[in-house]
């Protein structure tokens, strides 16, 4: 059963990826979309091919959600009622140990992963509260429920996902809000290229000799999480690809 269709779904880090994913299975299924991103000429493309195939209602907020007055600015001008939130713009910067580490690149984590995560949840859960519906699903990682070297930060901020998507769900109870979080493992976006800053041979690496997941694959995963029945809540799913089975553990066929 299609219980998404005309519903309004706010995505931000529509870009490219698992965004960029989610965005066209949820266009594919009615949805009306409101995208963010900070790449205003990705978001105009991608708002032209969903409204041209699929009919649907998109608007553009081209901005960083480290920037908490456009969080707050995106949402004002959003008239009608927002039904699913998804919280997906995140990024890794650097794989350095924690005593060697840049300052700019945990800056850069903290501020979107966590940040980033709590202004649009805060300006968001207010108005779903308000209305006594509405669901929010926060992207969140493997690394939200175990660490692994040079990942402190990186892991620090995914735990904060999964404790912030707890709490909120603490906070919300009694409504008919549903908060929820999908936590991937190996995923083969653009993540690793952001990660090690533009190094495509060296992002390549992390998926060598492996089937790792796609975009899509967890794109269908925030899309039954969202489909489920009023009464449903799920409240976190972890999605890894057959060939790891945990945060450090990798198999890799030969060549």
């Amino acid at each position: 059963m299609n219980r998404i269709k005309e519903k309004t779904v706010l995505i931000t880090g529509a870009t490219s990826g698992i965004g960029k994913a989610t965005a066209l299975i949820f266009a594919d299924n009615g949805a009306n979309l409101f995208l963010t991103g900070r790449r205003k000429e990705r978001l105009v493309e991608l708002a032209s091919q969903l409204t041209e195939k699929y009919g649907v209602h998109v608007q553009i907020f081209p901005f960083d959600v480290r920037d908490r007055n456009e969080c707050k600015r995106c949402v004002d001008s959003i008239n009608e009622p927002i039904d699913i939130l998804i919280n997906n713009a995140g990024l890794a910067s650097g794989l350095d140990p924690i005593h060697t580490a840049d300052f700019s690149d945990w800056d850069a984590m903290i501020d979107t992963n966590i940040k980033g995560l709590l202004s649009m949840t805060r300006y968001v859960s207010e108005r779903m509260k308000k209305v006594n519906n509405g669901h929010i699903i926060n992207i969140g990682s493997i690394a939200g429920h175990e660490a692994y070297p040079g990942g402190s930060v990186y892991c620090a901020t995914k735990h904060a996902v999964k404790a912030i998507t707890q709490a909120a769900k603490m906070d919300l109870s009694g409504t008919n809000v549903r908060v929820s979080s999908v936590s991937p493992g190996l995923v083969d976006t653009e993540f690793s290229e952001v990660r090690f800053h533009g190094n495509k041979q060296k992002a390549e690496q992390v998926y060598d000799n492996l089937k790792p997941l796609t975009g899509e694959d967890i794109a269908e995963i925030i899309y039954f999480v969202a489909n489920r029945p009023e009464h449903v809540n799920i409240l976190d799913t972890i999605v890894l690809p057959v060939a790891q089975s945990s945060a450090t553990i990798v198999h890799r066929t030969d060549k």
